[in-house]
């Protein structure tokens, strides 16, 4: 199967792109810097600058997750355009792709797996969410909308497309933990707020499997929750990664210091959803690292 990934240098990207050459499938990356991420990448990655440019070599399924990091920077508005734009731009150069694949007669992919987030759902405080779980209405919710809105044009021109919903992705070398293992292992780390905000997180492994399985199962589209079956609260998160650092947690970050900090942007670290996969479990998928304990032992 040939597969075009946008986002194929980021952290997921890249795993993702390893283990479909594993696999033995033919991958294409779409990066605005070609030389810059060759070598990221495994050596039989074909990359161009555009979505457009893989017209001569039609893909059989697409990967979106492409997108400027939610928490770079501070949300000013422009910053806000910006989440938005990268998302959306990102998105309808692959329905582009697929509408001129299909005016020209060629092959249309066969199946799409693009990226959304748990922000969909907003803040939900307790309540156990899964993929029908209404959304509360906020920045976050009205980023990860349109982004989905931009990605199901393709159904019309016949392409299978799976809404994933991911969650906080955990590994070493990026994601989530690049940020917070260092106050941590200097035995500066506590929770966020009062704690009880719900983090749903999953392994990287995990995810890249997951997205695997999307393109594989014929019969899966609409919106999935790509997140471990067992989320935990911030209090337990931040509990649980002192423990396998052997520090104490026990340095919380008071809610008006990361409002002051970080603005509305806060919102990302006090609120939160108990997000569950429901089904990605219905349909038969198994996480390898279900619970954080064992999904931070292997990372550590």
């Amino acid at each position: 199967m040939r597969v075009l990934i946008t986002g194929g240098s980021g952290f997921v990207g890249q795993r993702l792109s390893e283990q479909l050459v594993a696999l033995g499938h033919d991958v294409q990356v779409v990066s605005r810097a070609p030389h810059k991420v060759r070598d990221r990448l495994p050596a039989a990655c074909d990359i161009r600058d555009s979505a457009q440019a893989f017209v001569d070599t039609p893909p059989d399924a697409l990967v979106n997750l492409a997108g400027e990091s939610i928490a770079a920077k501070r949300w000013s508005d422009s910053q806000k355009n910006e989440l938005i734009r990268s998302r959306v731009e990102s998105t309808a150069q692959l329905v582009m792709l697929c509408e001129q694949l299909k005016a020209n007669g060629q092959s249309v992919p066969s199946v799409m797996v693009s990226g959304s987030a748990m922000g969909y759902y907003g803040n939900q405080g307790s309540k156990v969410v899964d993929e029908t779980t209404p959304p509360n209405d906020e920045f976050a919710h009205r980023l990860c909308e349109q982004w989905e809105s931009a990605a199901k044009p393709v159904e019309a021109l016949g392409v299978r497309l799976a809404l994933l919903r991911i969650g906080l992705v955990l590994d070493a070398g990026g994601g989530t933990l690049q940020k917070m293992v260092p106050p941590f292992k200097l035995g500066l780390g506590g929770r966020f707020g009062d704690g009880k905000q719900f983090m749903p997180w999953i392994h990287r492994d995990d995810l890249v499997a997951a997205i695997i399985f999307l393109l594989n199962e014929s019969a899966l589209s609409g919106a999935f929750n790509g997140s471990a079956p067992h989320p935990v609260t911030n209090a337990e998160f931040t509990q649980t990664l002192a423990k396998q650092l052997h520090r104490p947690a026990i340095f919380p970050v008071p809610a008006f210091v990361l409002k002051a900090g970080f603005g509305e942007m806060s919102q990302l670290l006090l609120s939160g959803a108990d997000m569950r996969p429901t089904r990605l479990v219905e349909a038969g998928f198994t996480f390898q690292y279900p619970t954080l304990d064992k999904a931070l032992a292997a990372i550590f």
